[in-house]
């Protein structure tokens, strides 16, 4: 039986218990994150927009934002009956998609300066999230200067993130 595939659009994640697969497509500086409970077959996948809700006053969807969108799918998780010590995490996108002259190192931009490295600031902000929830990553492919499409099988926890230039990779 084929399973039911479910599109993950930006600012938006879904957790499920189901033998769905889950998907973002085009992330550019966008992350995808994939949390999974092998154990329990629960997982969810988070097309993350931005690193962190606090900068921005009007907040909008959780799914939006690094810390917001991890912390809601792990709570969904715990819901369904996971364990948040049976979480992992893989991560994929996070690219740096436009060259803005002046704009090479975030630290010489004084103040919020969105745009400015986002893809960077993106898988920063996701993998401090994870730390702080004792969520181990175990797989990404991050960076560099291109889109990819992350596909994330709850049934097994298979990840695979395909992109035109560089193929598909399995995490």
């Amino acid at each position: 039986m084929d399973e039911k595939q479910v599109n993950v659009g930006v600012a938006e994640y879904h957790v499920t218990h189901n033998p769905h697969t889950l998907v973002c497509f085009g992330l550019g500086s966008c992350v995808g994150v994939a949390l999974y409970d092998k154990r329990r077959r629960i997982g969810g996948l988070a097309h993350v927009m931005l690193p962190d809700s606090n900068a921005i006053s009007r907040k909008g969807s959780p799914g939006k934002f690094a810390d917001t969108a991890i912390k809601s799918m792990v709570k969904e998780m715990e819901r369904l009956g996971s364990q948040r010590k049976d979480i992992i995490a893989k991560i994929a996108g996070g690219a740096c998609m436009f060259h803005i002259p002046g704009a090479r190192n975030p630290k010489n931009v004084p103040g919020p300066c969105l745009g400015m490295q986002i893809g960077e600031r993106n898988v920063e902000a996701v993998k401090k999230i994870l730390s702080e929830l004792d969520i181990p990553l175990v797989a990404e492919d991050t960076g560099g200067n291109y889109g990819r499409t992350m596909r994330f099988r709850v049934s097994d926890g298979k990840v695979t993130v395909s992109s035109i230039r560089h193929g598909t990779k399995e995490m």
